[in-house]
């Protein structure tokens, strides 16, 4: 795997234009969706118990967000997500907020329980209580302890039988055999909301064309941190503001050239 590999696959979700169905969060639905339109994939929005079955099995993947939880929601998600299952319809799960509450921690295990789950992304102490493995996080940024993260996603890879990816400083990502690190991105990306809950939309859209999760969330990490340094050199001095639109104008134009260039990952 290599950054043509990257760039080719970036140019097959632009040509295919993946339908991603997203049950995520009243934060980010907006800005989930323009990143989606940015990248070349086509969003959905659907929540309703009555059509997430149907939505689910034309979609190129469903994204199954924990940002702003509620009961009506997660018979929709695991309504949408045994649809999915069915049809052979990747699932990726953002584990927002596990190990915050009791109520989010219990509804994380459920979700995995009852859906297969073809890649879950989060930070480290997400991670690692949906796991439920007992797991030391330093610092306020969970992504700080970087050789930890390797561990801790091949462990939970392993328990879970599903790709896993963790980010940070440096994204790790594995599927408990394979493992990649990418150090790409900005820390600008942490002043927009929804940046995280975005990046697992871009990799449901990468996992549509490339049925390789690990090389697909791999991809899609390299991508979306080529365009976050981008981004930041062009406006990362105007504030968090102006870094959001022009992170949104990087999605839509970073090139198989740039990514060429400013592409850092390597395999563990």
């Amino acid at each position: 795997m290599n950054n043509d590999f990257i760039s080719k696959t970036l140019e097959k979700v632009r040509e295919k234009n993946p339908l991603v169905h997203n049950i995520t969060n009243v934060v980010v639905t907006n800005f989930t969706a323009n990143g989606l339109l940015a990248l070349g994939a086509s969003p959905v929005m659907a929540y309703a118990p009555e059509e997430v079955a149907d939505m689910a099995k034309i979609a190129g993947a469903l994204v199954i967000n924990m940002g702003t939880l509620n009961s009506g929601e997660i018979e929709s998600m695991i309504i949408a997500g045994k649809s999915a299952n069915a049809n052979g319809v990747p699932v990726l799960l953002d584990p927002v907020g596990a190990g915050a509450t009791t109520f989010r921690t219990e509804t994380a295990k459920r979700l995995i329980k009852e859906i297969r789950i073809s890649v879950i992304r989060g930070n480290a102490a997400e991670i690692a209580n949906v796991a439920g493995l007992d797991w030391e996080i330093k610092g306020v940024d969970a992504g700080e302890t970087n050789g930890d993260t390797v561990e801790l996603a091949i462990r939970t890879a392993q328990k879970l039988n599903t790709v896993v990816v963790i980010t940070g400083k440096t994204d790790v990502i594995s599927d408990g055999q394979n493992t990649f690190a990418v150090h790409n991105g900005h820390s600008m990306l942490t002043k927009v909301t929804g940046t995280g809950c975005l990046l697992t939309s871009v990799i449901g859209a990468f996992a549509s064309v490339e049925k390789d999760f690990v090389k697909a969330a791999t991809a899609a990490l390299v991508y979306y941190g080529t365009a976050a340094e981008i981004a930041a050199e062009k406006a990362v001095d105007l504030g968090p503001g102006s870094f959001h639109i022009e992170f949104l104008n990087q999605l839509y134009q970073v090139s198989g050239a740039e990514i060429e260039k400013y592409g850092h990952f390597h395999q563990q």
